[in-house]
C-alpha cells in the first residue's frame, strides 16, 4: 500500500507544492493543514487512522506518536520538510519531494548485543568522589578509590579503599581494574579506621567508573567509553551531571553493533609480516587491535565512529548500522528524485545527527534556512562517509559536496577522505565546514559557486571499490590515470627488474590476489584492480625491488594481470626440464661454486644446475652421498634359523 504523506505549512510559514511531491514520490498527499499538531489534532487522529502514513513534521514528534497510542493506532513514520526545506528564502518543491522519497526507504535494524550492568561502581577521586558516593550509594553498589594520604571517611554505607590506579580496561559492564598500594580498610577497633598492608597489582572488577580525580582520563577517547563517567571535581554541575547519568546505569542496556568485520578480507599482515594498518591508526578507542593475520574489533568498546570503514582498503571492515549500501542508495533516491520534481543541479550537505541537525534547525528558525538547492544528509557515522560515498555522490549527480564537521568530529579522518575524493574527481567540488553560527552556515553556503552536474549520473551498485572506480570513469570520462595522494588505497607496484629474482614471495603472501605468477614460465604478473597497497610485497621483498605508486587507472587494462617482470626459464642440465630463472641460476652459481665447501667440486655444483627430481637422484647415486647408509644386511630365512640351531 502507497504511503500518504501528512501535510502541514505550519501556521503558514512554509509554502508546499503537494502535486509535485506526490508525483515525484509516488506518495498520496492529504491536504495541506496549517496547525496539525493543535486545532486540527483531530484531523490528523483520522488520517493516522489509515495504515502506512507518513508525517511531515519532526518537531511535534512525542505528541504525534502519542497520539498514536491514545487512538491504538501504528506509530507513524516522520520526514522533517519544515527544518530542511519550507523554511527556506526560495520554493524547495524538488527537495521537498527528495526528502520525502528518502525517508520512505527501508532501513535494516541495527544489531544489538545485550550489555549487563549490575550496578557496581567505582568512583575515583577525594572530597568530591565521597561526596558523589554518599549519593550513590543507596542505588549502586560503591566502592571509592583514594589516593594513599588520603582519609578513610566513617560512613560504612559504601566502600571505601586506598591505592593508585595502574591500569583500566573493558567498558559499561565489564571493568577490569588493577591497583597498586591497594589498601583496604580494618573496621574494627576506636579511632581512625586501620588499614591492610599496602599490596602492588590488586585486580578487580566493575559495571561503572566515575572518575572525578581530576587526572589525565584513563582511556583514549573517554567521551565515548560507555560506562565510564568524567567530570571536573571543582565544577559542581558537571559533577551532579555525572551522578546522575550513573543512577540511571543499571540493568540490560543494547549495545548497537557498529561494524562488520570480515577477517579472510584482511590485509593487516601475513607470516608476521607488517602490511595494513589503516584501521588501527584512526580508532580513537582502541577498539582495534591486531589479531594475527587480521585485526579483531571488541564490539563492547567501539563508538561507532565509523573512520575504520572509510579507510578500510579491501572492505574487511564494513560499517553495519546501518549498512553502507544504505548510504549509497540515499544519496540515489535523493538525486533521481530531486531531477523528477523538476530541479536541475542538485547540492549535498552532509551532517551528522546531533551538532550538524541542530544547527540546520536553528539556521531554518532564526536564519534565511538552507538554500533551495541544497539537500541535507544526516549520517550517524559522519567519519564513516569517506571518499567512495563522496565521489558517488558527485557520480550520481550532485554538483558539489559540503561535510559539515562539528567540534568532536574526527577531522583528520574527513579531510584525508576528502583529499582522496578530490583527487579522484572532486576538482575543488569538496569541501568541509565547521561553521558553528546559525548565519554562517548559510553564508558559506551561498558563497559556494555554482557547478555543473554530472551529465550521465550512475547507479552505485557494488562494493566501495567497485562504484569508487564507476565513479571515477564517470567523473574523469577523458583520464585513463590519475595520480593519488600518499596512503591510497588504489595503485600499482614499479618492480626493479635488475634487483627481482622472481623469488614470488610477494605472490605467496599478496592478500587480495593481485600478485600473480605462472606455472609455466617465470613471470610475475599484476591485477590492479585488486591492489590494496598495503604494502606487504614491498615489507616481504628480499632484494627491496618493490616500491608503491598510488594511482587509478580507469582503463581496462587494470582488470586484467600484466607482466611486471619476466626471464628465461633455466633448462635442466640432465633432463631438459624447464625450472627457475637463467639469472637466478647464474646468480647461486656464482656465490657458491669455488666459495663454499659443499660446492668444492664440479659435481656438487652441477647439482645447482638441476631440477628437483635429478638433483635428488644424482645425490642418491653418488659415492659421496651424505645421506647414504652402509649395506644393507641380507635378509634371514627359516634356514638360517634352523642352521643356528644345528650348530648349537
Amino acid at each position: 500500500m502507497t504511503k500518504k504523506l501528512i501535510l502541514c505549512d505550519c501556521l503558514g510559514s512554509q509554502t508546499i507544492d503537494a502535486p509535485t511531491i506526490s508525483d515525484a514520490t509516488g506518495l498520496s498527499c492529504s491536504k495541506t493543514y496549517t496547525f496539525l499538531c493543535g486545532d486540527e489534532l483531530e484531523q490528523a487522529a483520522k488520517e493516522m487512522g489509515g495504515d502506512d502514513v507518513m508525517i511531515a513534521c519532526q518537531q511535534e514528534r512525542q505528541r504525534f506518536e502519542d497520539l498514536a497510542e491514545d487512538i491504538e493506532s501504528a506509530v507513524p513514520a516522520f520526514v522533517d520538510l519544515r527544518d530542511r526545506a519550507g523554511w527556506g528564502t526560495d520554493a524547495a518543491a524538488p527537495k521537498m519531494a527528495a526528502l520525502a522519497a528518502e525517508a520512505m526507504l527501508g532501513v535494516p535494524a541495527t544489531k544489538a548485543i545485550d550489555v549487563v550492568s549490575e550496578g557496581t561502581c567505582l568512583i575515583i577521586g577525594d572530597a568530591a568522589a565521597l561526596q558523589a558516593a554518599t549519593d550513590l550509594c543507596d542505588i549502586l553498589a560503591v566502592t571509592v578509590l583514594l589516593v594513599p594520604d588520603s582519609d578513610l571517611p566513617l560512613d560504612r554505607r559504601f566502600d571505601c579503599v586506598k591505592g593508585q590506579l595502574r591500569r583500566a580496561s573493558g567498558a559499561l559492564g565489564n571493568f577490569d581494574i588493577t591497583i597498586d598500594q591497594f589498601q583496604d580498610a580494618l573496621p574494627g577497633g576506636r579511632g581512625a579506621f586501620k588499614l591492610t598492608p599496602a599490596k602492588d597489582g590488586a585486580v578487580s572488577h566493575c559495571d561503572i567508573i566515575l572518575d572525578l580525580s581530576g587526572n589525565t582520563p584513563l582511556f583514549s577517547a573517554h567521551e565515548k567509553r560507555e560506562g565510564y563517567l568524567r567530570a571536573d571535581p571543582s565544577h559542581p554541575a558537571a559533577i551532579a551531571k555525572a551522578v546522575l547519568t550513573a543512577s540511571q546505569m543499571i540493568g540490560t542496556f543494547e549495545q548497537p553493533l557498529y561494524v562488520r568485520l570480515e577477517p579472510t578480507l584482511c590485509a593487516h599482515s601475513r607470516a608476521e609480516q607488517p602490511a595494513c594498518s589503516n584501521c588501527l591508526n584512526v580508532c580513537p578507542t582502541g577498539a582495534i587491535t591486531p589479531a594475527g593475520e587480521h585485526v579483531a574489533i571488541d564490539p563492547m568498546i567501539c563508538a561507532g565512529c565509523g573512520a575504520c570503514s572509510a579507510v578500510c582498503p579491501s572492505g574487511a571492515i564494513a560499517y553495519d548500522a546501518p549498512p553502507v549500501e544504505t548510504v549509497f542508495q540515499r544519496i540515489n533516491i535523493l538525486t533521481s528524485t530531486y531531477r523528477k520534481a523538476g530541479g536541475q543541479a542538485p547540492r549535498l550537505l552532509v551532517h551528522d545527527d546531533t551538532y550538524g541537525q541542530e544547527l540546520i534547525s536553528l539556521t531554518a528558525r532564526f536564519g534565511d534556512g538552507l538554500p533551495a538547492d541544497v539537500i541535507p544528509l544526516q549520517v550517524d557515522a559522519l567519519a564513516g562517509f569517506g571518499h567512495a560515498e563522496i565521489v558517488a555522490a558527485l557520480a550520481c549527480g550532485f554538483t558539489d559536496v559540503t561535510i559539515l564537521a562539528g567540534p568532536k568530529a574526527d577531522r583528520d579522518v574527513i579531510n584525508a577522505q576528502v583529499t582522496l575524493a578530490t583527487a579522484i574527481g572532486g576538482d575543488g567540488r569538496v569541501r568541509t565546514i565547521a561553521s558553528q553560527d546559525p548565519d554562517g552556515l548559510t553564508t558559506a553556503l551561498q558563497d559556494n559557486p555554482q557547478s555543473t552536474p554530472c551529465p550521465n549520473p550512475i547507479i552505485p551498485l557494488g562494493s566501495r571499490r567497485q562504484i569508487t572506480r564507476l565513479a571515477a570513469k564517470t567523473l574523469r570520462p577523458d583520464t585513463s590515470q590519475l595520480p593519488l595522494p600518499d596512503n591510497a588505497p588504489y595503485g600499482a607496484i614499479v618492480v626493479d627488474e635488475d634487483a627481482c629474482t622472481l623469488c614470488l614471495s610477494c605472490v605467496s603472501l599478496c592478500p587480495s590476489g593481485a600478485l600473480g605468477d605462472n606455472s609455466d614460465k617465470p613471470q610475475l604478473r599484476f591485477q590492479e584492480d585488486a591492489c590494496l597497497q598495503c604494502g606487504l610485497c614491498a615489507n616481504i621483498c628480499p632484494e627491496q625491488a618493490i616500491t608503491l605508486k598510488p594511482q587509478l587507472d580507469l582503463t581496462d587494462a587494470a582488470l586484467g594481470q600484466q607482466v611486471l617482470h619476466e626471464e628465461e626459464p633455466f633448462a635442466c642440465i640432465e633432463c631438459g626440464s624447464l625450472f627457475g630463472s637463467k639469472s637466478t641460476i647464474a646468480k647461486i652459481t656464482e656465490k657458491l661454486v669455488g666459495n663454499h665447501a659443499m660446492f668444492a667440486n664440479q659435481n656438487a655444483a652441477n647439482l645447482i644446475q638441476m631440477c628437483e627430481n635429478c638433483r635428488i637422484q644424482a645425490q642418491f647415486h653418488a659415492t659421496d652421498n651424505p645421506f647414504q647408509g652402509g649395506e644393507r644386511p641380507r635378509t634371514r630365512t627359516s634356514d638360517d634359523y634352523f642352521s643356528d640351531r644345528k650348530d648349537h
